[in-house]
């Protein structure tokens, strides 16, 4: 190996290194996730200060050429990064149908109650006949008394909860 491509090596696998823990810094990447790419780049890291560890590993477990076995490790940390992920991906899809169930339950719900509400509120006026009352701003006989729905609400956040 000449001493450009065992410094380019280095170099590259050295940025790779930095690189992930940067992401993992920044929590751009999840530590879960990462672990994967951490291991691979300190392999490739480790391999390409230590050139002749790659030769004596692949001696040891009897592969021919030593690259072969690098190959073969990148390979497989690719597959179980792939199955990593698609775990998380199986897991996050139920995460979302169940959300997107409730969302729609939630959302029948308030149209549901919006539905009672511009009905409660439509009913004094046909009570009353349509004609509006000369004494319309003056306060409601019952106007202490709580009343199961309110004809308009403001604050659209504000929970409505109704008394029995």
């Amino acid at each position: 190996m000449t001493t450009t491509a065992y410094i380019f090596g280095i170099v590259s696998s050295g940025l790779v290194v930095i690189a992930v823990f940067e992401l993992l810094r920044r929590r751009q990447v999840r530590e879960r996730h990462a672990v994967w790419w951490v291991i691979a780049s300190l392999f490739a890291l480790l391999v390409s200060i230590f050139p002749s560890l790659l030769d004596w590993v692949a001696k040891a477990v009897g592969v021919a050429a030593p690259i072969n076995l690098g190959f073969f490790v990148t390979i497989v940390i690719l597959f179980l990064l792939s199955v990593q992920h698609g775990a998380e991906f199986t897991n996050l899809e139920e995460k979302t149908r169940a959300l997107a169930e409730q969302s729609a339950f939630l959302r029948q719900r308030v149209e549901a109650l919006e539905g009672r509400l511009d009905i409660t509120a439509a009913q004094p006026e046909n009570e009353q006949g349509g004609k509006p009352d000369a004494g319309a701003d003056a306060e409601p006989p019952d106007a202490g008394v709580h009343s199961d729905a309110r004809p308009e609400r403001q604050n659209h956040d504000e929970p409505h909860h109704k008394t029995h």
